[in-house]
């Protein structure tokens, strides 16, 4: 099949058109580059700049034809979107749109979107949360990523479109931009190779479902070839706290980083998992890759690519 990859270049989706370009489609990756970048991608995956915000991206859409798209092209960062609403829409909601206008012109039959698990749901009643739990995100990235999920069903009554919005949970992995605020692992991991102190924000006891980023490229993979349209969680159902979490990765850097606590943050949520038992019922989807496995493949991913 022909597949489009928007965020193509980013640190999930290369991950996703290496899993598409590995199956034998035929993948074409684009990217803005604003928070990707061309190295992620091996060369023999086609790769073009471009924003989907931009006209020539609709007309891009239209000459390729793709069967299907992966929609990972996103403001992702949940801090930027509170202070500036208006921009994360832009990107998130108005991209996206334009995203399934542009596909369901070019005949495209399939778009896998990648949603948010944790930010969608919002404060959890139930742990770990399934797809029936209530949407209150506390985050204009959530309430966007929720609209998407409107849309596209929108699409699917109107002109057909099929879809699969898969609900990640915290993904993280090799790739992932230590720099940015999004990514605690990352952060974390290249604070301590570089020696300096972890600022946990609050107190610490805040728990996320870290989902390894290739379990995640396999879901897309997997999602490709069913038929069912509706939201898919993607996570493991573990709670782990960020001191938890400091803990594990000063264990696999070998590098026992000082801790401190700062002050929490506007809108994050206290507690997040995501119960993925309608992925493994529906398309045999599980997580394969335990935390610690993936902490440490991580860590050694940043030791190799780190240049301080």
């Amino acid at each position: 099949m022909k597949i489009l990859v928007t965020g193509g270049a980013g640190f999930i989706g290369s991950h996703v058109a290496e899993a598409f370009h590995g199956a034998g489609h035929q993948v074409l990756a684009i990217d803005d580059l604003s928070s990707g970048a061309r190295k992620n991608l091996p060369p023999e995956i086609a790769f073009e700049e471009l924003d989907i915000l931009s006209e020539t991206f609709g007309q891009r859409v239209l000459d390729y034809k793709p069967d299907a798209i992966a929609h990972l092209a996103a403001q992702i960062d949940l801090r930027k979107s509170i202070n500036d609403p208006a921009g994360d829409a832009e990107v998130n909601i108005i991209g996206s749109v334009r995203m399934l206008q542009a596909a369901s012109q070019a005949g495209t039959k399939k778009i896998i979107f990648s949603s948010t698990g944790g930010a969608i749901y919002g404060e959890q009643d139930e742990f770990p949360a399934t797809e029936a739990h209530a949407c209150r995100p506390v985050s204009p990235y959530g309430t966007a990523k929720l609209c998407v999920e409107h849309y596209l069903g929108l699409f699917l009554r109107t002109f057909g479109l099929a879809y699969a919005a898969l609900r990640y949970s915290n993904v993280y992995g090799p790739r992932q931009d230590p720099y940015g605020e999004a990514g605690v692992v990352a952060i974390f991991v290249n604070k301590l190779l570089k020696g300096e102190r972890l600022v946990i924000n609050g107190d610490g006891l805040q728990t996320r479902d870290f989902v390894y980023v290739k379990d995640v490229a396999r879901a897309n993979l997997l999602a490709l070839a069913e038929s069912a349209c509706c939201a898919i969680n993607i996570g493991t159902g573990i709670e782990t706290s960020i001191n938890k979490l400091a803990e594990i990765l000063s264990k696999h850097t070998g590098l026992s980083g000082e801790f401190e606590h700062g002050p929490a943050k506007k809108g994050e949520q206290l507690r997040s998992s995501l119960n993925a038992s309608f992925a493994e019922g529906l398309m045999a989807w599980h997580p394969q890759v335990s935390l610690d496995q993936g902490l440490c493949e991580t860590v050694g991913y940043f030791r190799e690519n780190s240049h301080h």
